[in-house]
């Protein structure tokens, strides 16, 4: 199970949370509005390397997102409206070179 630290008020997450590995190590990190997910919010892999990191609005996910590989090497990039992958979205493989460009309607 993952160690977490945060607020609790009536109940409900609040302010800022870390999750934690078993190894004590950073998992992610992020802000709760009412036990709402919300803000910018980071996650990274066991082995330091961060996995992901986008923003959350009313719950959803929203704005610029990344996704990281394991090696480090950005595998994709692109913006949310409210919780739906709009606009152009760019994936790479893992030695970082362009292999798929794909356009969302919003």
């Amino acid at each position: 199970m993952t160690a977490a630290e945060g607020s609790v008020s009536g109940g409900k997450k609040t302010g800022r949370w870390r999750y934690y590995f078993k190894d004590g190590s950073l998992q992610a990190e992020g802000d709760y509005s009412a036990d709402e997910i919300t803000g910018p919010w980071i996650w990274n892999r066991a082995n330091g390397r961060r996995l992901q990191e986008g923003s959350f609005a009313a719950g959803l996910q929203t704005g610029h997102w990344q996704r990281w590989h394991a090696n480090g090497q950005l595998m994709d990039s692109g913006h949310y409206v409210a919780g739906k992958k709009t606009g152009e979205w760019l994936s790479y493989d893992e030695s970082g070179r362009l292999i798929k460009t794909r356009i969302f309607k919003s």
